[in-house]
């Protein structure tokens, strides 16, 4: 495993790219998916394990250098909870994309509970749309600058983002936490 040490907000690092202990490309959505996801968002890297444990780590950026959980549509936050992968899909701008459930039912709760306690205005809505999604092709330097970028959305590098979206079928859970 490559480490890196951040300076100034720039990652360092000799080769900095996925790092996994082995290939095993899984394409189905199957009840047998050994895979789980952790997005830490402190950390700025998403965690990929299988049933034996550890599987890849992949680093990756936001969409607001606030890494508290979204309260509302247009805040460029990424939620913090438990999701599931539920679309696969080829976005004309970035590529490979995994979208998530987002709002779930803990994420709608929360949000009536802000808006209840006066934290939201009234007219605030939930915002959908999240996912795990490429850089745009040409535009890795984003994620190696921890440059916050997306609507909420988590972004991993556009050549590393193809080799996740290969083997991570739907219904893959996904954990993002602060």
């Amino acid at each position: 495993m490559v480490s890196f040490i951040p300076a100034g907000k720039k990652r360092m690092a000799v080769k900095r790219t996925v790092h996994a202990k082995r290939a095993k490309p899984v394409v189905t959505d199957s009840v047998a998916n050994p895979y789980y996801i952790i997005v830490d968002k402190s950390e700025y890297e998403l965690y990929v394990y299988d049933d034996e444990g550890w599987y890849a780590t992949y680093p990756i950026v936001f969409g607001s250098k606030d890494l508290s959980d979204k309260m509302r549509e247009g805040d460029k936050r990424t939620p913090d909870g438990t999701f599931k992968i539920i679309i696969k899909k080829i976005h004309r701008q970035w590529g490979p994309e995994l979208l998530l459930d987002y709002p779930t039912q803990e994420s709608v709760q929360k949000f009536k509970e802000r808006k209840a306690k006066g934290i939201l205005p009234k007219t605030a809505k939930i915002g959908n749309g999240i996912a795990i999604h490429a850089t745009r092709p040409g535009e890795e330097w984003t994620v190696d600058n921890f440059y916050n970028w997306t609507d909420g959305c988590v972004s991993v590098k556009y050549t590393e983002m193809k080799d996740l979206f290969n083997y991570i079928p739907l219904g893959t859970m996904v954990t993002i936490r602060q």
